[in-house]
């Protein structure tokens, strides 16, 4: 892929434009006026990365349109949970690009019930949905396994992109993130699933930190982050850390003192929060600031990747 050694990707998304549609580049970035934040005399801003594109929104589109230069002629083949995000953008730009695609979901049990509202997005946008027993879908990566996982969903021609779409194209395609919000804010905040965007995010976000709030259990995400960096840069790069505390319990749980947050969040500010991620770092960066964690003065970009999964109203997402 052709590269700019300032700005990564040169070529891919003006390629794609046409039969994506432009994105909204650079996304909106929005005060918002909160007692939460301003009682610690710390301003909250949105970057809001939920309009860059409407089906193919915000993270997404980052990190997955960088994955495409060479995907003409193939099936487009990616992995994911119930409630993937990632899915449903792969869906949407396979739909687009005139490609076909399939999904490979984690959780053979899925296969006999009924396809919540994310994967009937994914049906109707054409992908097709292989159910893959959990402990294969953990050995993925393996060489072996993935030939088989491709063989079992009889996969012609297929071109694979990594789950959540994270890998140095799409490292690369993030640190642009970093770029629209340098001098803008001093703490850049995300929500990490599997840390691609931080890792992107943080290399370009040039003059101040980044703050990785993982929606998953393990205490993993570090070494994941620090690899993604080192295979897209070369080097650990730009000031990033991860406050692990404010999962929730795991990837897809909304508890219900989260929820209540989100509500009062939408309520007081007029913006539908989605559950899994983004009300997860929005309640993280509410904590953090009533612990004295931001000095007055502070400016905190928290970046919203993504709206409400369809047909979930503002319950809950991907």
């Amino acid at each position: 892929m052709p590269q700019d050694a300032d700005h990564g990707p040169i070529s891919t998304a003006a390629a794609l434009a046409g039969p994506l549609g432009r994105p909204r580049l650079p996304s909106p970035l929005q005060e918002v006026a909160d007692s939460r934040f301003s009682a610690y005399g710390v301003r909250l801003l949105l970057k809001r990365d939920d309009l860059v594109h409407t089906e193919i929104p915000g993270n997404k589109w980052r990190k997955l349109v960088p994955n495409l230069a060479g995907a003409a002629g193939h099936t487009l083949v990616t992995f994911g949970g119930a409630y993937s995000n990632h899915l449903r953008a792969t869906a949407a730009a396979g739909r687009l690009l005139g490609l076909p695609t399939v999904g490979l979901v984690r959780g053979q049990e899925l296969a006999s019930r009924p396809p919540n509202p994310s994967l009937e997005r994914c049906l109707a946008d054409g992908m097709r949905l292989h159910f893959v027993d959990r402990s294969a879908y953990r050995r993925k990566t393996e060489p072996e396994v993935l030939d088989s996982l491709l063989a079992a969903a009889r996969v012609e021609r297929p071109y694979v992109v990594p789950e959540g779409g994270s890998n140095a194209a799409a490292v690369r395609g993030c640190a642009e993130l970093g770029r629209e919000l340098a001098g803008r804010a001093d703490l850049v905040a995300v929500a990490c699933g599997t840390g691609g965007t931080l890792a992107g995010l943080a290399a370009g976000f040039t003059g101040g930190a980044t703050l990785g709030v993982p929606v998953l259990r393990g205490g993993f995400l570090e070494g994941e982050i620090e690899a993604l960096q080192r295979a897209a840069f070369g080097r650990r790069t730009g000031r990033w850390s991860l406050d692990e505390r404010f999962h929730g319990g795991g990837y897809g749980r909304v508890p219900a003192a989260l929820e209540s947050f989100a509500q009062d969040f939408e309520d007081r500010h007029g913006l539908a929060v989605e559950r899994r991620y983004v009300a997860k770092l929005l309640y993280a960066l509410t904590r953090l600031a009533a612990e004295g964690a931001f000095a007055p003065g502070t400016s905190v970009a928290a970046v919203v990747t993504g709206a409400p999964e369809p047909g979930a109203g503002t319950g809950s997402g991907g």
